[in-house]
């Protein structure tokens, strides 16, 4: 990841097409890579496309995380690792039955994770 950082902060210091981009002009790339990454999923699961297809349209798709983080990154609003430590956090607060329940208790099962998960999102956009 640290490499693959690097290699997005060169490109937007010396590439005049990467440098250009901004969040706004990278919208169309996101959606195609987005795109590319399902088609992957559905071509694989119907025998058509080998995992290195999906592997391949993932990385699109991290590419695209990695350079709307360094725009942001460039007009000092956040980094990958605001991105990271985001995600990571959400994660741990939307998994309590993982993260924080006493393992002496019995594991929810799939419709009262469904429930819990909609209830702590609802709660998080209340907050927002």
């Amino acid at each position: 990841m640290t490499e693959l950082h690097e290699l997005v902060r060169r490109l937007r210091a010396e590439c005049p097409w990467d440098r250009e981009q901004t969040h706004s002009s990278l919208i169309p790339y996101l959606i195609e890579e987005t795109t590319e990454v399902v088609e992957a999923i559905e071509q694989m699961n119907d025998g058509d496309r080998p995992i290195d297809g999906l592997i391949e349209e993932l990385g699109d798709l991290l590419f695209q995380v990695m350079i709307h983080s360094a725009v942001a990154e460039e007009d000092g609003l956040f980094d990958l690792t605001d991105v990271a430590n985001g995600i990571r956090d959400k994660m741990i607060r939307r998994h309590p039955h993982v993260f924080d329940r006493d393992p002496r208790t019995p594991m929810p099962n799939r419709e009262q994770l469904i429930a819990q998960w909609a209830a702590i999102k609802a709660t998080e956009q209340n907050k927002g």
